[in-house]
């Protein structure tokens, strides 16, 4: 069993209240983790690119306003 299974086992064990505590725990990780990633592709430009391409696309009048 490799250790996806291994973790998908753990949580098909866990009871309600663990599972509640779990995901919890799980969304903030997760959203932590999103984070980080989203603050290294600034840092490295990886963004740059597709910020000048939506403010050319808006300026042309390629956007609606939501």
């Amino acid at each position: 069993m490799n250790k996806i299974e291994n973790i998908e086992n753990e949580v098909r064990s866990l009871t309600e209240a663990e599972l509640a505590t779990f995901r919890k725990w799980f969304i903030e990780f997760d959203a932590d983790v999103w984070d980080r990633q989203l603050e290294r592709d600034i840092a490295s430009g990886k963004l740059a690119e597709l910020a000048r391409k939506s403010l050319s696309d808006h300026e042309s009048g390629k956007s609606t306003e939501l």
